[in-house]
């Protein structure tokens, strides 16, 4: 029989040493989540958005078609966890992904649905984002919340101000956000060495 500490999961650094993708590492994870199982559409759109938004994996499971607004070119996103909810832009790529995922899961009132019609598990969300990262032979393993890291990440790289991160992941406290900014390695991009 093994023992309890034997089946409690161990710090996050014991299975990787980051918890974030870099940007070519989206990239190959949502071309693996395009080709693979019965719902390619679907699963490439699912982890494009919760990159894109910071999306947290219950925040995907709760989108509904009314907070997508195809004509403003925005999404309204509810967070979760005490954090502040906003409005985003979409980009041409989603709003091509959200037409055709309209017309092919027509009816449905949540965006991501399973094959019965009923919104996306949270455990449904994670065996997508695991499989795709197999299948794009990622040198770690991952899970559905390194998303909403790597979009911290990007946005810092990009230069955004540390506020304007907080806001758009949600962020009350900006203590959340500053590990984006601080872990960013293009702000020491301007020292020179002999």
């Amino acid at each position: 029989m093994s023992s309890p500490t034997e089946l409690s999961r161990q710090p996050n650094l014991t299975y990787r040493s980051r918890e974030y993708l870099t940007p070519r590492e989206v990239q190959r994870l949502l071309e693996a989540a395009g080709q693979r199982g019965r719902h390619p559409l679907r699963d490439r759109t699912l982890l494009l958005l919760m990159f894109r938004h910071g999306l947290r994996v219950g925040e995907a499971c709760l989108l509904k078609w009314d907070a997508v607004m195809l004509e403003e070119r925005c999404i309204a996103i509810t967070r979760l966890k005490g954090s502040n909810s906003g409005v985003h832009r979409l980009q041409p790529d989603e709003l091509e992904a959200l037409v055709l995922l309209r017309e092919r899961y027509s009816g449905s009132y949540a965006l991501f649905v399973n094959e019965r019609g009923a919104r996306l598990t949270t455990g449904a969300i994670a065996k997508i984002m695991k499989r795709s990262g197999e299948l794009a032979d990622l040198p770690l393993p991952v899970h559905p919340h390194m998303l909403r890291h790597s979009c911290g990440y990007y946005l810092a790289e990009q230069g955004l101000p540390t506020r304007d991160i907080q806001e758009y992941l949600g962020h009350k406290n900006i203590q959340h956000t500053v590990r984006y900014t601080a872990a960013n390695p293009a702000r020491f991009d301007r020292i020179v060495w002999m």
